[in-house]
């Protein structure tokens, strides 16, 4: 058998898998038709018109066997006041799934359950144009309309395969905690080349990020990302702003191990290893560095301010650590109740002094600042000349890493608002295999990180 014919082989059992059959895809009509007419009934209550449609994936028939979610708009004209449309909104939310509770996105919403489907109601506006949006989810009806003119049945299936193969590589997904690839963006790139083995074909061998794609020709809007995908609704927006480079990497990555040996595995991976404490410290004795960990209690916030300001923060502390000469060699974070900042590092102490350069002796007026500074500081070695310029070696401000992130001046380093504040509400130092202690919690967080892969 062939390495094409290996290809089709794992690409039809995969579509097989994942394709809802007849009953799952009745059940899911038979939701929307009543989760509709619930809306419709409610909306008719209200002292302003209104429609409900169903959007996503559910409505283009682009989701995968399993799945369960349900996005319906409730759509109100677009001269209603926003405080009014959110009123509007949670009313209907509220009349739909009566048990159901509110969330927040750039607007309160109802989500909850209904005949073992998660449903959302999100209130919009209802617009002529996605350039005249007033909130983020005003475009996604747009979204809608222009992809369901565009998907039938085959090219349906077709990003099914591309979106179940992101999950399997771990890059599907437009929150801020994944920065992977949205349900459109994998839509759209289905559209521009018209099935999953180009996808895959293109990536592996064509990506020279940047990339860059406007399936309308907008040809105005300027982005700096790796991937550039220019919202067919919307000219001024990259609808792949939020996936990363790595991941990016990663899809290229995984194309190329799909098409060198095509298997279902990667599509559907086993369940990460877990560590435990004693694994971790295995791991520490083999490497022979010093792992350090901020822990504290994670802020009452949703993961996507979260994992922006923990990202923000461990690059705060892992920089800091580098520039006082610990040299970190690798840096993580993860959180469920407890968040922590994860630096590995190759070095944990540093003499009791240090190399501190001045100007060279004959720029006169700062080298005599310089020189009278430490001429008679009791803590200073020097100064004395080297080569051309002035030197001393003063005293360590902190001799250990842990020194260092225990005092207050873990708060001078660019820390994320949310953590900067469970920071002052008190966090805890690990060093070294007391690091193990994480492994209760975060087991599948750091057998990751001791075997990391692409």
């Amino acid at each position: 058998m062939t390495g094409e014919d290996d290809f089709e082989e794992v690409v039809a059992e995969v579509g097989e898998r994942i394709d809802p059959d007849e009953a799952e895809r009745g059940r899911m009509t038979e939701a929307v038709a009543d989760l509709t007419e619930r809306a419709d009934d409610a909306i008719a209550d209200l002292p302003v018109s209104g429609d409900v449609i169903q959007v996503g994936s559910t409505a283009r028939g682009t989701w995968i066997s399993g799945d369960r979610d349900i996005d319906l708009f409730v759509r109100f004209p677009a001269d209603v006041a926003r405080e009014e449309l959110e009123s509007y909104g949670l009313e209907v939310g509220h009349a739909v799934l009566p048990e159901g509770r509110e969330e927040f996105a750039e607007h309160p919403y109802v989500t909850g359950e209904y005949d073992g489907f998660d449903v959302d109601l999100v209130p919009c506006y209802r617009l002529d144009s996605a350039t005249e949006i007033q909130s983020a989810v005003d475009r996604t009806p747009f979204h809608n309309q222009y992809l369901d003119a565009r998907i039938d049945a085959d090219l349906a299936g077709e990003v099914r395969l591309l979106k179940q193969f992101l999950k399997g590589i771990g890059a599907y997904g437009s929150d801020l905690r994944t920065r992977g690839f949205s349900g459109y963006l994998t839509e759209l790139l289905v559209l521009e080349y018209g099935g999953f083995r180009e996808v895959i074909e293109a990536t592996a061998d064509d990506w020279h990020p940047p990339v860059r794609f406007d399936p309308e020709d907008h040809g105005t809007a300027e982005f700096d990302d790796p991937l550039v995908v220019i919202d067919p609704t919307d000219p001024e927006r990259n609808v792949a702003a939020v996936c990363s480079a790595e991941n990016v990497a990663r899809l290229q990555h995984y194309a190329r191990e799909l098409l060198a040996d095509p298997r279902e595995e990667l599509f559907f991976p086993e369940s990460g290893d877990l560590l435990g404490p004693e694994a971790v410290r295995d791991e520490i004795a083999v490497r022979g560095t010093t792992p350090i960990a901020v822990r504290f209690e994670a802020p009452d916030v949703v993961e996507d301010q979260l994992y922006p300001q923990l990202r923000k923060s461990l690059a705060g502390v892992r920089d800091e650590l580098g520039r006082r000469g610990f040299d970190p060699l690798r840096a993580t974070a993860f959180a469920d109740d407890d968040a922590v900042l994860f630096v590995e590092l190759e070095v944990a102490e540093r003499p009791a002094v240090e190399r501190h350069e001045g100007p060279p002796v004959h720029v006169r007026q700062h080298a005599e600042g310089f020189y009278g500074k430490y001429a008679d500081d009791p803590d200073c070695y020097g100064p004395f000349i080297d080569g051309d310029r002035y030197v001393v070696e003063r005293r360590r401000e902190f001799e250990t890493a842990e020194e260092f992130l225990a005092s207050e001046a873990i708060f001078d380093v660019a820390l994320g608002v949310h953590v900067e504040s469970a920071l002052d509400d008190g966090y805890d130092v690990l060093v070294g295999e007391a690091v193990g202690e994480l492994a209760e919690k975060f087991g599948a967080e750091l057998a990751a990180f001791f075997d990391p892969k692409p």
